[in-house]
């Protein structure tokens, strides 16, 4: 058996660990350019959509508890156990 002596293909790295990081970050802060952000007016508003739809599943499934709760409650009674 012939052993070969070939070493794994090297990985382009494009410079040491500062010059990835200082590439990255360059690159971050032109995305960042690209983003539109919301004005203050839609911050708010879509704040209180979230608040209220939060409110009304909260409300809807305390309904739910406490009707399945009595229902269970009414079983219990009902068949003794």
């Amino acid at each position: 058996m012939a052993e070969t002596n070939e070493k794994a293909p090297e990985r382009v790295t494009g410079g040491g660990w500062i010059d990835r990081a200082r590439r990255f970050l360059s690159e971050v802060r032109n995305e960042m350019g690209r983003v539109s952000w919301p004005s203050r007016r839609e911050v708010w508003a879509t704040t209180i959509v979230v608040i209220l739809t939060s409110a009304v599943f909260g409300l809807y499934l305390f309904l739910v508890d406490l009707g399945l709760s009595a229902a269970i409650g009414w079983v219990f009674r009902k068949f003794g156990a």
